[in-house]
């Protein structure tokens, strides 16, 4: 059964130290507008939508930590979005800095939530791959501090109904790694939501600056294939605060085609019709549930990082009978 879903993703362009919230506010709800218009149904903010990407600096400060944060959602600052989503019927999908707790029990995190067609929340996440250094590092170029402000994301990958569509929330640097992917494919999700603010050059790793694009785009292509999803991935772009960020916002289809990419470094709609149900036929071709084998994967999760390679003993007493040969039934034949 055909039931098209049209999305945005709402690119930016640079949003400096000292922006007005309530100006960053004007330009979200005309972007919103606009993809009203357009006759979207949802769309897709980036990864820190409302404030520069201040983890380039080190501040300690608190106060001024404190102004980049948001307490609750929604708040006064942002309410004019909500307002204008309700008003219009659009969705969207917001990134955004919180902060949980007062005084010494503060928890901050780096967040999204996903918001319905009614102005009402229907889901939150929080990052859990958290990059870059905990600590001020003089010798690199270009810092990179997310650990010292935010803790690692403690809600899991959750996937909400909303639109009609099974959608899951990814931010950043999530997009890296095949598991956010893979456990959220395994809950059904249809259509992946990711936010992010990527600089255009690594100073630290400069070999890798001509894949930056390629490094962006392949691993939501490859989980867009594996896990029969369609992913709509929005950016903070341009150069910000002496810091060149990439754009290349994008809508990519479970065949792992790139459908739409942005033109521009700028404030920018991209928009496409998709067709959620098409994931179905994704996930029906690697059919999980009969060929995954997860008692063969216990080493996903029993290491963080690469290691000596498991002797024939060793991979013996990981695996389950099943799959080591070893007789399931305590009364079965020897």
């Amino acid at each position: 059964m055909e039931r098209p879903l049209t999305v945005a993703a709402a690119q930016l362009g640079p949003i400096s130290r000292d922006a007005r919230r309530q100006d960053v506010i004007t330009r979200l709800v005309s972007l919103l507008e606009k993809a009203a218009r357009m006759e979207c149904q949802l769309v897709v903010f980036p990864e820190m939508a409302l404030t520069t990407f201040f983890p380039r600096f080190l501040t300690e400060d608190e106060s001024e930590i404190s102004g980049y944060f948001e307490t609750e959602m929604p708040n006064p600052s942002v309410s004019p979005l909500f307002e204008t989503a309700a008003r219009l019927g659009v969705g969207f999908y917001l990134g955004y800095c919180e902060q949980v707790g007062r005084g010494k029990a503060v928890r901050r995190y780096n967040s999204a939530i996903l918001v319905d067609e009614t102005g009402h929340i229907a889901g939150k996440y929080r990052k859990v791959h958290v990059p870059g250094n905990p600590q001020y590092d003089p010798a690199l170029g270009l810092q990179h501090l997310e650990p010292w402000y935010f803790l690692d994301g403690d809600l899991g990958f959750p996937v909400f109904h909303c639109l009609g569509t099974r959608i899951g929330m990814l931010i950043c640097n999530d997009r890296r790694w095949p598991e956010p992917w893979r456990v959220l494919g395994l809950q059904g999700a249809e259509l992946v939501l990711l936010g992010y603010n990527s600089p255009s050059q690594l100073p630290d790793n400069p070999r890798q600056n001509a894949f930056r694009t390629e490094h962006h785009q392949l691993p939501m292509r490859a989980a867009a294939y594996q896990n029969g999803l369609w992913v709509v991935a929005s950016a903070k772009a341009g150069r910000e605060e002496g810091c060149d960020m990439m754009g290349g916002s994008c809508i990519i289809a479970p065949s792992g085609e790139v459908v739409a990419v942005s033109s521009t470094l700028g404030d920018e709609l991209l928009t496409y019709t998709l067709e959620p149900g098409l994931a179905e036929e994704y996930k029906s071709f690697f059919d999980m549930s009969r060929y995954r084998r997860p008692e063969s994967y216990g080493l996903i999760c029993d290491r963080c990082g690469p290691g000596e390679p498991l002797t024939s003993a060793e991979w013996a007493s990981k695996l389950s009978p099943k799959v080591s040969g070893q007789p399931t039934d305590p009364d079965a034949d020897s």
